[in-house]
């Protein structure tokens, strides 16, 4: 098969309705697809956003006016008007204009040191206006799909007819969760990542040497902070040492700044640098910037100007084109999969030179991100990328690169806003620079606080630029480097909760970082615009203000009903309330619900991925929580009873687990030891 075959999207008969030029097409109870074609050929084949229309089963009726038409689902009336197709919706007892509405959140193409940063730190104006939102305050919103080019089964793109409408109506009202999953149903759900993308990453632009790379990865394991990724940025190729007449060709900021061949001046044996970082556990991603393709002077050349009907000899370059079929294939078969068979598990596209390609309304980053991921999914692997956002059905490309963000409190306090509002449009994998990218000075607090937004964040790459001030926790003071270094070993030690959360994401639909409003229909989940949920069990407040003459950074926290637990300290509170925290540079406000259960990694060192030994963490109360692993998952439960309280472990027959570690908070903190067994039940 095609490693970029893509299944059509058709649609039943029996779910359509047409009227002359115009079909509508009940995609679901709470969506319906809107088209108009010139030629009467109406679309059934998946498109750039689009991946499925056949997954709901709704009953409906249609009422055909002289003016619109109304089609009548479960809860939902949408009226369509047939001279402007312009749409609206009756939503339980009001009607909503689909065009007239405030939508809530939804996310943007890069921060990057342009438009993002500009307006992050007060440079501009206004703010960053998000898009691509699949909910409004009024409950409606809309995808236009009328420029998307189409996905033949072949892997091919084709363009759409000039002129044809084809819009989709996102009626999902208040019901966030449910919605987001029928706009997965609609647009394809986001890949499960591999374990090691939930780890800590060490990544900087710098022109490291191989030993010095090694060294620094054996001394953050000396430290024990432990990794799991590590990156290696642009420099491990050639930079300065182009040839001054391969410039003639370079479209880009700087005649080495795309590159394939290794600089052996700074990697004099890469094969045995990928080896050493395998060796100490570490997925390696190497970054590329492929604007300017394939040079004469790349060891890749010959091979690629041949299967690009170049003569060698003329040194002209490999155009990039990935419109071109061409072009792609041999680019990933003789530029990329060697490079893969000796190590690099996944690639950083470092991509946002412009949205133009060969072929008119084709997004250039769209279609490295779309050919990638299908790549790197080939023969069964797991597709894993990390690049920038290019548009709506961007969640089937993870991991998101959010650019490069200058190192300031207004770009921090940012960060948690645009991920939680990201969520509004299914793209729930950002992975930002943790401590910012540049113009750092050097302020400890700054960084530390950073370090923590990033552990309570979907993805904790610490990145930065080839400047002094480098993410390495000893380079801002004692203070700063134990604080960093618990927060570190905690991110890992939390592999178990993020992994699962990640089950549940490309499962179920739910993202690891959720708004508020998701689950709680009041004023105040709407207002409580920086908090989020962390997976299930989890709030999270992160700290993004200074600290005062004691040494007391303030936080506002909105807490739902219910009792709630600080997660570092043990301190309960009384939900339905907002505390006004001030809290010191040791922790943030993360707090664990009643019956919330917590799976840690035993507090061991090292870089090891496994689930062998656990620490699970029972919050009094009644709840419970399904462990993910790729081996074997655990149940667990926790019941009041009249006698007090009882756990019940039961563990597939398949798990790696051989010891759990149960501490139960709330009840005397009792502490229980499991070991090997199947079933276990706990009488407290």
């Amino acid at each position: 098969m095609d490693r970029f075959f893509v299944e059509s999207a058709p649609i039943a008969d029996t779910k359509t309705y047409v009227s002359g030029q115009i079909r509508l097409s009940v995609i679901t109870d709470h969506i319906l697809r809107v088209e108009r074609v010139e030629g009467g050929i109406f679309v059934d084949a998946a498109t750039q956003k689009v991946m499925h229309r056949d997954f709901g089963n709704p009953t409906f009726s249609v009422k055909d006016n002289e003016q619109n038409i109304e089609v009548t689902t479960k809860d939902r009336v949408f009226r369509v008007d047939k001279k402007t197709l312009l749409v609206t919706v009756r939503l339980h007892d009001y009607w909503v204009d689909a065009q007239q509405v405030h939508l809530m959140g939804g996310t943007f193409r890069t921060l990057d040191n342009g438009l993002g940063d500009r307006i992050l730190f007060g440079e501009n104006k206004g703010k960053v206006k998000l898009s691509d939102s699949i909910f409004s305050l009024e409950g409606v919103a809309e995808i236009d799909d009328s420029a998307s080019y189409l996905l033949e089964e072949n892997g091919t793109l084709s363009a759409r007819e000039e002129g044809d409408v084809d819009r989709y109506i996102l009626a999902f009202g208040k019901d966030y969760l449910g919605g987001l999953r029928e706009f997965y149903g609609l647009t394809g759900f986001t890949p499960l990542l591999p374990k090691y993308a939930l780890g800590n990453w060490w990544s900087r632009y710098y022109a490291y040497r191989q030993q010095e790379y090694i060294d620094l990865m054996d001394k953050f394991q000396k430290k024990g902070i432990p990794l799991t990724v590590a990156t290696i940025d642009m420099d491990w190729h050639l930079v300065k040492n182009v040839p001054k007449d391969a410039t003639a060709h370079s479209k880009f900021w700087g005649k080495g700044w795309t590159g394939y061949t290794f600089d052996t001046g700074l990697f004099p044996d890469y094969k045995q640098f990928f080896r050493d970082l395998k060796e100490r556990g570490l997925a390696i991603t190497m970054n590329l910037h492929p604007h300017d393709g394939i040079r004469y002077f790349e060891k890749q050349y010959p091979a690629m100007a041949k299967a690009n009907g170049i003569d060698p000899a003329s040194k002209e370059p490999v155009e990039f084109d990935f419109a071109n079929r061409t072009f792609v294939d041999s680019y990933f078969d003789l530029v990329l999969h060697p490079y893969e068979d000796e190590g690099v598990d996944f690639w950083w596209i470092d991509w946002q030179q412009g949205r133009k390609s060969s072929q008119k309304g084709l997004d250039p980053l769209w279609l490295l991100n779309h050919y990638h991921t299908l790549d790197a999914g080939r023969d069964g692997r797991t597709a894993l990328i990390l690049s920038r956002y290019a548009g709506c059905g961007s969640h089937r490309y993870p991991l998101g690169f959010s650019g490069d963000t200058f190192v300031r409190w207004k770009s921090l306090a940012y960060q948690p806003y645009f991920t939680i509002a990201s969520s509004n449009t299914g793209y729930s994998w950002w992975s930002h620079d943790i401590g910012g990218h540049m113009g750092s000075k050097g302020n400890p607090e700054l960084y530390t606080r950073w370090v923590e937004l990033g552990v309570f964040s979907p993805i904790n790459r610490l990145h930065s630029t080839r400047d002094k001030w480098s993410k390495e926790p000893w380079l801002y003071g004692q203070e700063a480097e134990k604080i960093v270094t618990k927060f570190l070993q905690l991110r890992h030690r939390l592999l178990p909760y993020l992994y699962t959360a990640n089950v549940r994401t490309a499962r179920d639909g739910m993202p690891l970082v959720m708004p508020m409003y998701y689950l709680h229909d009041c004023k105040e989940a709407y207002e409580a615009k920086n908090q989020y949920y962390f997976g299930t069990e989890m709030i999270v407040a992160p700290v993004v203000n200074k600290r005062n003459k004691e040494g007391l950074a303030p936080v506002s926290v909105w807490l739902p009903e219910g009792r709630w637990t600080d997660f570092f300290t043990g301190e309960t509170f009384v939900g339905n309330h907002t505390y006004e925290l001030f809290v010191p540079l040791d922790r943030i406000p993360v707090f664990v619900k009643e019956g919330g259960i917590i799976p840690l990694l035993a507090n061991e060192q090292g870089n090891h991925q496994d689930f062998k030994s656990l620490e699970v963490r029972f919050y009094a109360g009644e709840g419970k929580y399904r462990l993910e692993d790729e081996a074997g998952g655990i149940d667990f439960s926790m019941q009041k009873t009249e006698d007090g309280t009882e756990i019940f472990i039961t563990k597939d027959e398949n798990s790696v687990t051989e010891s759990i570690v149960v501490r139960v908070i709330g009840a005397d903190d009792t502490v229980y030891h499991v070991h090997g067994n199947v079933e276990y039940h706990i009488q407290i």
